[in-house]
């Protein structure tokens, strides 16, 4: 199966083209101008790269979330475009997932968390179960402190992995608070690649998506519409 992953949740996100469970090519969205822009001009360039077209792909695979509101927006819309026009389906996966699923932890839970600006973190929990990962909670967005404190809640006495391409945003709280013993893992800010090998295996459960079912996790509001509640 020939899967286009794309990862636009953060500000530098990425692309990748993976063959079932093999990473063929991979490349950064890096550049200031807006993501309507440079997901479209990166795009060109792998796929002149791989020698493809878009109609080539099996199934577009993306991250749902959560992440820059804009970012995803983007996102989405181009997968959604895609699956409409060439009858292909979409595998949504959660962002924190994609971060989850890079941690070398062979047991007990891992704590994924991104950094979701604001002074806040976006987080989850999940368990490894064999070759899967299950989700444990809904994904939240909190303050660092409120982060730690629901973790606490959360996981309880069991062994808990953090994971992290952003771990800055969490460690200075690890070093003043009752957990400082913790370490952070630091996995790959580049989630495309592993965003399509968990497209893949929800392919294979049959967990798709096409262009009218695909949602958005966006986890809270835009700052336009923060700016325009707190000005109105």
């Amino acid at each position: 199966m020939l899967i286009l992953a794309l990862d636009t949740s953060t500000a530098v996100g990425s692309l990748a083209i993976v063959e079932d469970l093999r990473v063929i090519r991979e490349a950064p969205l890096a550049g200031e101008d807006p993501y309507s822009s440079r997901l479209f001009r990166h795009l060109d360039s792998l796929l002149a790269e791989a020698n493809l077209e878009l109609q080539a792909f099996d199934l577009f695979a993306v991250a749902a979330g959560p992440g820059s509101f804009t970012g995803l927006r983007v996102g989405l819309t181009a997968a959604k475009g895609w699956a409409e026009v060439f009858g292909k389906p979409i595998a949504a996966v959660n962002a924190l997932e994609a971060v989850a699923a890079q941690s070398k932890s062979a047991g007990g839970l891992i704590a994924p968390f991104l950094d979701a600006r604001r002074g806040e973190v976006y987080g989850g929990l999940y368990e490894r179960r064999g070759e899967q990962l299950e989700s444990l909670s809904e994904t939240v967005v909190m303050s660092p402190t409120e982060y730690l404190a629901w973790l606490r809640d959360e996981a309880g006495v069991r062994d808990t992995t953090l994971a992290s391409p952003t771990p800055n945003v969490l460690a200075a709280y690890l070093t003043s608070t009752a957990d400082r013993t913790i370490e952070i893992e630091v996995v790959s800010a580049a989630l495309a690649p592993v965003i399509g090998k968990l497209g893949y295996a929800k392919a294979q459960r049959g967990k798709l998506a096409d262009a009218l079912t695909l949602d958005a996790d966006y986890v809270r509001r835009s700052d336009a519409e923060v700016l325009w509640k707190t000005s109105a």
